[in-house]
């Protein structure tokens, strides 16, 4: 047994945002056990060129190619600079790299993971959309390959642990946790008034833009239902989601004896992305300590599908199958996009989304060019209308 391995060679996509920046912080505080070898950033140079200095990677990619010649001009000679996807695409298939930590936000995300898992890559996964779109292209190839997918968001970190040494056969009901987001008590009057800064104002947790705004219509909620799907291999009806508010419980397994697992923690994203980068190890961690004395309840409540249309359109378009989650995926990202921009209210992101889905034609079976396609139609659609 090698008591001093080698450190874990990670390829950190997405560095700059609330997970990459969250992972950086894990991997500084266990530099025996973990280095990155490659960073990359959309257009956030300043901080690039910063962590790149610090953590000397083999190299970074930046994507925006616009900011491509400022990121070479600070690192050139030091660090090797690639440009777009052909660059990620090239360091996730670099035969030194261990795991392939995907932090991208949106459908950008599923290229890379398929691309790392046929270069027989393991993943720790953040990017949602990789399974809600391709579910079935990329659990398929991981099979195969022999790879594993580990799950970062706290509410599918939750799930795998509590299935630590137990049989999949024994799950009855996989129930995911919602903290309701910032209008769980708000009427259906006021929903139509929301501005996006009131929607960017999370209780719980601190996010990047986009899933911050997922999580105020619940559709976040549903794109983690079609995740644990593909991740943990039960049918649509055995996965529940309940609103918990104080956001302690992350998620719960029940088994076919009728007893239920719980995973409880502070909101802390360290701590799921610290488990799916040491695994099958717990490293230690120092965050804030649950203090149960100070929980003064834990309540529960069904999630309000009228109100937030988002999550039962998620849960119709899993029980559709094929590309129909794609679609859904790809329309929600244009509209919140635009409703980041001001350009339509937040009640009408769930209506664009509908109206996407209504002129689908569902595909049952698909390969990667045709998955490409679909998601191309359904943002074009969305930006017509």
């Amino acid at each position: 047994m090698d008591l001093n391995p080698r450190p874990k060679q990670i390829a950190l996509l997405g560095s700059t945002g609330s997970i990459g920046e969250n992972s950086l912080d894990v991997i500084r505080r266990h530099p025996d056990r973990f280095r990155v070898r490659y960073l990359t950033a959309h257009r956030n140079v300043e901080k690039l060129a910063a962590w790149a200095k610090e953590l000397k990677p083999k190299g970074v990619v930046v994507t925006d190619p616009a900011q491509f010649k400022t990121a070479e001009n600070r690192l050139r000679g030091v660090f090797r600079v690639l440009t777009g996807m052909e660059g990620i695409l090239e360091i996730v298939q670099d035969p030194e790299i261990d795991l392939v930590l995907n932090a991208l936000v949106g459908d950008v995300g599923v290229l890379p993971t398929y691309r790392a898992i046929q270069a027989g890559k393991n993943v720790a996964l953040a990017n949602k959309e990789t399974l809600v779109a391709a579910g079935q292209l990329i659990m398929k190839s991981a099979r195969e390959k022999g790879v594993r997918i580990f799950p970062i968001d706290s509410e599918h970190s939750a799930i795998w642990q509590c299935l630590v040494g137990e049989e999949r056969k024994n799950i009855r009901r996989i129930i995911l946790t919602a903290s309701g987001g910032p209008f769980r008590t708000w009427t259906a009057d006021q929903l139509e008034h929301v501005t996006v800064e009131q929607a960017l104002r999370h209780p719980n947790w601190k996010m990047g833009a986009k899933i911050t705004i997922d999580s105020a219509t619940l559709m976040n909620k549903g794109l983690e239902v079609i995740e644990a799907y593909w991740l943990y291999d039960v049918s649509p009806g055995q996965i529940e989601v309940v609103v918990h508010p104080q956001s302690i419980i992350h998620s719960m397994v029940e088994f076919v004896d009728g007893s239920v697992k719980a995973q409880l923690g502070v909101p802390d994203m360290r701590i799921p992305i610290q488990y799916a980068l040491s695994y099958p190890e717990r490293l230690p961690l120092t965050v804030e300590t649950l203090s149960f004395d100070r929980i003064k309840s834990l309540s529960f409540e069904k999630p309000d599908f009228k109100k937030f249309p988002c999550l039962e359109i998620a849960f119709r378009a899993l029980e559709q199958g094929g590309t129909a989650p794609a679609v859904m995926n790809a329309a929600n990202e244009v509209a919140v996009s635009k409703f980041l921009g001001g350009e339509i209210g937040f009640l009408a992101i769930p209506a664009l989304i509908e109206k996407t889905l209504e002129k689908h034609t569902v595909l049952k079976e698909y390969d990667l060019k045709i998955l490409l396609e679909v998601q191309r139609w359904a943002k074009e659609f969305v930006q017509k209308i």
